[in-house]
């Protein structure tokens, strides 16, 4: 299941130099996996309510494109490997020009919160890997 996310570049997400920073660019990234989780039935609300998180692993990213203000951004959220305990999304962002800005693959583990360990993937996320 991929997932698209679209957001608008504002004033409040500049750094000093007048570009999007590398730090925004990976909030984005989560905020897209957040909808993502929820497209897939299981929101973050329903998994505290579970005892259940994702935690990162692992994050490789590869920033192409600087971004502005003005900006249109739209990001690709798809998953991409499935394993016994963890599970791989690649996410993609494009300006409004259809440019790629950032790759970026994540490797998630899922969490039991209560004991703080790594367990199965819920079967809500882990259906949409094929």
């Amino acid at each position: 299941m991929e997932h698209l996310t679209e957001i608008n570049i504002i004033e409040d997400y500049l750094d000093p130099i007048g570009h999007v920073n590398n730090v925004k660019l990976m909030s984005f990234l989560e905020d897209a996996r957040r909808q993502w989780y929820k497209k897939a039935g299981i929101s973050y609300e329903e998994m505290r309510k579970m005892k259940v998180g994702t935690v990162i692993l692992r994050m490789d990213i590869m920033f192409l494109k600087e971004t502005f203000i003005g900006d249109r951004l739209k990001i690709i959220t798809q998953p991409q490997k499935l394993g016994t305990k963890s599970f791989v999304f690649q996410q993609k962002i494009y300006n409004q020009v259809e440019e790629l800005v950032l790759e970026a693959t994540v490797t998630c583990v899922m969490l039991d919160t209560t004991i703080r360990k790594s367990m199965p993937v819920v079967d809500q996320i882990a259906r949409h890997f094929s």
